[in-house]
């Protein structure tokens, strides 16, 4: 594996995001100094929180799974979650409903979801699921280390023994076809596939080795922190500063000084010199403090619109996450991966935080944010300046239309997210999910962590390796660090 050559004693990060807050703890255990950067006010990046009048409300990741590696992370200085964060496990981790009025729970335990499935599709199909959860655990089993937690250099780092365990476990195939193998029923492929939507490409596109997303959601579990997502990025702060971080937090990233093929110092207002650094923002914002123009053209994975609204009420049809399903569903992934298109039958995320911590709501009242899949800035250029007003009317109605009768008139305050809003933000093409897991932007033929012509300034984040989510981007703040020490 390459590696940063020459002194790496102080290293500065860029960017207390998770990749970033990640890196910064793996360094501190490895002994360097550490200098964290950070543009806005608190840590977190893309999953940070905020405050909306009274209400506490995560502006970005809602779902938390594998959090044993954020335990890993903090362990490399000494501490860990459990002394840290109070982690709730969610169970049902969704609630699914469908356009025939059914509506499936999805459980982590085997047990319960066999018999879950069992309810709404029959003896037949729970055994299906049985062989499903098997291989969505081996599929895990043979990547984890191999493909997800390690340093790709060349196409050729593929070819290990595991690779001809993937490729025997159809890992290469297509996951919507890999997931119909075992399951008939059209509710349960669409629970056991959609996550292939984060990776931004539509199940019946996707690799079957991303079937690895629905393992963390369906078999590894899913959680959520009291106190929000962002908790975990302020204990992960935290712990970094009482072990030596520094942290300058309101502080832009202006350019990078270079003396031959060394980054020298990151200027940010004032010169903070270093031996190596670490850039976290998205890719665009880092190619352009590093002064590289891509050679290829990036494919983005779609983006989405987001409603926080506090409410006056809840409803009964609404778990922590439930999952709203349209009718059509190749169409929606057509018109919001290639038709650049609002969805005509649209398929909604709703996370209700308050159902597992009633505090981050006034009493009495209650919290959701709705998630909307929309086409990115590149596929659909909307004037969203015009078209967000109307299109949040139209989630109303949707909403009211599925079963949430009076939402409207129980929202107390609200903020709506466009893509427009994440392009100010700094995110390319307008998209939190970044760069698509296509196949010519997976594995080692995604952006790499090392930078062309600069021997000590790594990439960590969801535009470089191993991909978009919580978990593989805590996994590139150590990647990031393997490279350096």
């Amino acid at each position: 594996m390459r590696r940063v050559p020459g002194r790496t004693d102080h290293v500065v990060v860029v960017g207390a995001g998770l990749a970033g807050l990640s890196a910064a703890l793996h360094l501190l255990g490895a002994g360097r100094q550490v200098t964290v950067l950070e543009a806005a006010a608190t840590p977190g990046g893309r999953a940070s929180s905020s405050t909306m009048d009274s209400y506490v409300i995560d502006t970005g990741a809602t779902v938390l799974t594998m959090p044993e590696l954020v335990d890993e992370a903090l362990a490399a200085v000494g501490t860990s979650l459990s002394e840290r964060i109070d982690l709730v496990p969610l169970d049902p981790a969704y609630l699914a409903h469908f356009a025939d009025g059914s509506t499936i729970a999805v459980h982590t335990g085997e047990e319960a979801m066999a018999g879950e499935v069992e309810r709404v599709a029959g003896e037949r199909e729970a055994e299906g699921y049985r062989r499903l959860r098997a291989w969505l655990t081996e599929l895990y089993r043979v990547q984890r280390d191999t493909f997800i937690g390690a340093n790709l250099d060349s196409p050729l780092d593929l070819l290990v023994p595991k690779l001809a365990n993937l490729v025997a476990l159809g890992g290469f195939g297509r996951l919507g076809p890999a997931v119909g193998r075992f399951l008939r029923d059209e509710r349960l492929r669409r629970l056991f596939s959609f996550q292939s939507l984060y990776a931004g490409v539509p199940p019946a596109r996707a690799l079957a080795a991303y079937a690895v997303i629905a393992y963390m959601d369906t078999v590894a579990g899913v959680y959520f922190p009291r106190g929000g997502v962002g908790a975990v990025a302020r204990a992960m702060a935290a712990a970094a500063a009482e072990a030596g971080a520094v942290f300058h937090y309101s502080t832009r990233v202006d350019r990078l000084e270079r003396k031959g093929s060394r980054v020298t110092a990151v200027h940010c207002g004032e010169r903070v010199p270093g031996d190596a650094v670490v850039l976290t923002p998205d890719l665009p914002e880092s190619y352009r403090l590093l002064g590289i123009t891509p050679r290829r053209r990036f494919h983005w994975s779609p983006s989405a619109v987001v409603l926080h609204a506090g409410l006056t009420r809840t409803w009964p049809e609404l778990g922590h996450h439930t999952v709203f399903f349209g009718a059509h569903w190749d169409r929606t992934f057509h018109e919001i991966t290639a038709a650049g298109r609002l969805m005509s039958d649209p398929s909604l995320l709703v996370t209700r935080p308050t159902a597992t911590d009633p505090a981050l709501a006034p009493p009495g009242r209650h919290l959701v944010s709705v998630l909307a899949p929309c086409p990115n800035l590149e596929v659909g250029p909307i004037d969203w300046a015009r078209v967000g007003p109307a299109y949040r009317a139209e989630l109303g109605r949707v909403l009211e239309a599925r079963g949430l009768a009076g939402f409207d008139g129980a929202v107390e305050v609200e903020r709506l997210v466009t893509p427009a809003g994440w392009a100010a933000a700094g995110l390319g093409a307008g998209t939190p999910f970044s760069l698509a897991h296509t196949v010519r932007q997976t594995g080692p033929f995604r952006p790499r962590n090392l930078v062309p012509g600069l021997e000590n300034a790594v990439l960590a984040g969801c535009g470089t390796t191993p991909g978009v989510g919580i978990p593989p981007v805590l996994i590139s703040g150590k990647l990031a660090v393997e490279r350096i020490v």
